[in-house]
């Protein structure tokens, strides 16, 4: 089945063989173009090597030909940060107030309990309340351990820190305990719990100081009675306990990423590296050494960088080629060839420039014909393509045409280049004859000038009047130059890759065009239809986003195969017998159907580009000639005779429209002799006839291989109407016209 190629606004069938459809020559071409891109920016960016030895004496200055890593300032600014980064402490949420509850209840419980003596309570108060306070905290550890709340290291300095700040109560307390009834015990509950609640709230990293604050708080608290206030003060301090431990692994870690988060010192470029005659040191050494610029060791970085960065710029490239028409990729391998073409011409002109340049007369680089680029590929391929390039010739540009040893990119020459293929591409993109080249060239020039006058202002610092004065005379005599490569290539660009242009357009529908004339003279019926399918064919293809001027141009030629035999055809049988009524069906339908074939041997024999003879051939497709053939079968049924041909036998041979454009132009086609059959068409039976050619080619499968939608034949369709009744308007009647008509139809009648 044959695919379609569209050429970037300039769409046309291509049958789909060969290499101009291969994926791996398309590829190979972009490898082409990084390999370009690579070769182009090698002399520039790939830094120069030093024959050095420690101990001796640089015999030239050494600057950083590139922002390179300081590793020595780099270590040091990491072990800065690593020491400002303060200890880290985690809060333990320990319910100590739990604790002091719990030893108040066992206390409760056996002082109630007669058959224990008080010298046994007191023993019993001795050994155990400590105890609990060790078993509180060990049972607190062993319930995190593993759950993931803490560390475990963090809870074994957590039993070492408690154990090393234990409470010791006073003897004198264990014989008070005893004393306690149920009543002062039930009161000092609330006042123990608060108390612990309240201090372990705050963050402790030594017990003791928030110990000495118990006393305070109990002597302000509701307990009166003066063993209940003493035995609180004493549980209380034994169940405070450290809250707040140093995490000496998260402090570890906040160090570690201190470290890794402090930014590389770097040597800006064109920092001075090695003054002229200054000692070799071993660190001095090192530090070229690390980065390529001895000798004595290949460094690949630098070309693995650039190799990344030629490769990035293809890539980018191909993707924005690819995303321009999802689903298929939009130029062919030819067209791809022409654009490596043009990034060959206009890095080899930028390089030309560059030759002349040096540190004291940078200013011969604006010579260099940079927007040649973009104006080749806005008027070959595509504006957007266009745009895309000229971001790359900049970028190329800042390169090629820097002479300043400290910096990789100047962007004033990529400032510069942008503008200057901006312009062209704004001002030439819409070009339709040759002199437009040359308005465009003195826009570049004009334009040019003044973006390096803007960039001499803002840097007076740095440039004198006269480098000034030479740069816009550079910058304009380069938009000059532009202009000239621009016409002079034009016509080998459409030669050599068969490129239909705008400007090749234009030139084609001139009428005193040989084949133009002729159709004129000998079938001016023709002609006539012609211009009206071309002025139907572009609105609607414009209306769709197709190539309008194609479509008008194509419209011209597509039936110039009827001047071999002008009066077989409707439109030029002007007071004379339509000589089909003496034919047989089958030779009408073979003269018919061979003004296509003609067609394209006379467009091929007047060297007429292939778009155009595409459009003879395809606009009919394979439609079906249905009144000679129903005139065919009525004469074999009047001989009595059976059928000896069938439906496919009165078809044209095709093929179906491979672009919207033949498509497009087929239904003008179509529309126009329709509308021009009606004696007095009304708006109802133009909509009609309309939706009826679309329909019958549709469900004739005449769209299967182009890419027009239900969308759009829609608006073809929305389109074609309006056109009709803008060129045939007086000859539609309008739905008010016909009432008023009818009106006074009536009033005749009625004999008013």
């Amino acid at each position: 089945m044959t695919s379609k190629e569209m050429s970037s606004g300039k769409s046309f069938s291509i049958k789909n063989v060969g290499w101009k459809h291969s994926a791996g020559t398309r590829y190979v071409l972009f490898l082409c173009l990084a390999v370009l891109f690579y070769v182009s920016l090698a002399p520039k960016l790939l830094p120069e090597r030093y024959n050095i030895q420690v101990g001796t004496r640089s015999e030239k200055e050494i600057r950083a030909p590139m922002q390179i890593p300081n590793n020595k300032a780099t270590l040091k600014a990491q072990e800065q940060e690593a020491e400002r980064v303060q200890p880290i402490y985690t809060i333990m949420s320990v319910p100590n107030e739990n604790l002091v509850v719990s030893i108040l209840d066992r206390i409760d419980r056996l002082n109630q309990d007669d058959q224990v003596s008080r010298e046994d309570k007191i023993s019993i108060y001795r050994l155990e309340i400590p105890q609990r306070s060790k078993d509180f905290i060990q049972n607190f550890v062993n319930a995190n351990r593993g759950s993931g709340n803490y560390p475990d290291k963090l809870l074994d300095e957590m039993l070492k820190i408690t154990s090393q700040q234990t409470y010791k109560i006073p003897e004198e307390t264990f014989i008070k305990i005893p004393r306690l009834t149920s009543d002062d015990i039930a009161g000092m509950k609330p006042v123990a719990r608060e108390i612990v609640s309240r201090l372990t709230n705050d963050q402790i990293v030594e017990a003791q100081a928030a110990r000495a604050k118990v006393a305070e708080l109990v002597s302000a608290s509701s307990l009166n009675q003066r063993t209940a206030r003493e035995v609180v003060q004493e549980l209380s301090k034994l169940a405070i306990t450290a809250n707040k431990f140093y995490d000496e692994e998260a402090t570890k870690e906040a160090k570690v990423q201190a470290r890794e988060n402090t930014q590389t010192v770097y040597i800006k470029q064109g920092d001075l590296l090695v003054a002229k005659g200054q000692l070799i040191t071993e660190d001095l050494y090192n530090l070229l050494d690390d980065n390529g610029l001895l000798k004595n060791e290949v460094n690949y970085w630098p070309q693995l960088g650039l190799l990344m960065l030629s490769l990035l710029l293809a890539l980018g490239l191909l993707l924005f080629i690819r995303q321009s028409e999802p689903g298929k990729f939009r130029y062919n391998n030819s067209q791809l060839l022409m654009l490596v073409l043009i990034f060959i011409i206009t890095i080899t002109s930028m390089h030309l420039a560059g030759i002349l340049q040096s540190n004291e007369r940078p200013y011969i680089g604006y010579v260099a014909p940079v927007a040649i680029g973009a104006t080749l590929v806005s008027l070959l391929l595509d504006m957007m393509l266009a745009y895309f390039c000229a971001i790359l010739f900049s970028i190329l540009a800042s390169v090629i045409l820097n002479v300043h040893q400290g910096q990789m990119f100047d962007f004033t020459f990529g400032f510069f280049a942008l503008v200057v293929s901006i312009v062209a591409i704004f001002t030439i993109h819409r070009a339709s004859q040759r002199s437009t080249l040359l308005k465009g060239g003195i826009m570049v020039c004009l334009f040019g000038s003044l973006s390096v006058l803007i960039i001499a202002l803002i840097s007076s610092g740095q440039w004198n009047q006269v480098h000034t004065l030479y740069s816009i005379c550079f910058a304009f005599a380069g938009g000059l130059l532009t202009a000239i490569l621009a016409i002079g290539l034009m016509p080998f660009f459409e030669v050599t890759f068969g490129i239909l242009s705008a400007l090749k357009l234009v030139e084609l529908s001139n009428p005193n065009h040989p084949l133009l004339r002729k159709l004129l003279t000998e079938t001016p019926g023709t002609y006539h239809h012609s211009v009206m399918v071309g002025n139907l064919s572009e609105a609607a293809a414009e209306a769709i986003g197709a190539d309008g001027l194609l479509c008008r141009v194509g419209s011209y030629y597509h039936d110039i195969g009827k001047t071999k035999r002008p009066s077989y055809f409707i439109e030029n049988q002007n007071n004379m017998e339509n000589p089909h009524d003496s034919l047989d069906p089958k030779m009408s339908k073979s003269i018919i159907v061979a003004h296509a074939r003609d067609g394209v041997e006379m467009l091929k024999e007047y060297k007429i580009p292939k778009p155009i003879r595409d459009i003879a051939e395809q606009h009919h497709g394979t439609t079906f000639l249905q009144f000679f053939y129903h005139k065919a079968l009525r004469l074999a049924e009047e001989q009595g005779k059976e059928p000896d041909f069938t439906e496919e036998d009165f078809r044209y041979p095709g093929p179906k429209a491979q672009s919207k454009e033949s498509a497009v132009i087929g239904i003008a086609d179509s529309v126009e002799a329709a509308v021009r059959s009606l004696r007095n068409p009304t708006v109802e039976q133009v909509e009609s006839m309309i939706e009826k050619i679309i329909k019958s080619r549709l469900d004739d499968h005449q769209f299967n291989e182009c890419d027009l939608t239900m969308k759009e034949l829609d608006i073809v369709a929305k389109t074609l109407k309006e056109s009709v009744m803008g060129i045939f308007h007086s000859r539609i009647e309008y739905p008010e016209e016909i009432k008023k008509n009818k009106t006074n139809e009536d009033a005749k009648r009625s004999g008013k």
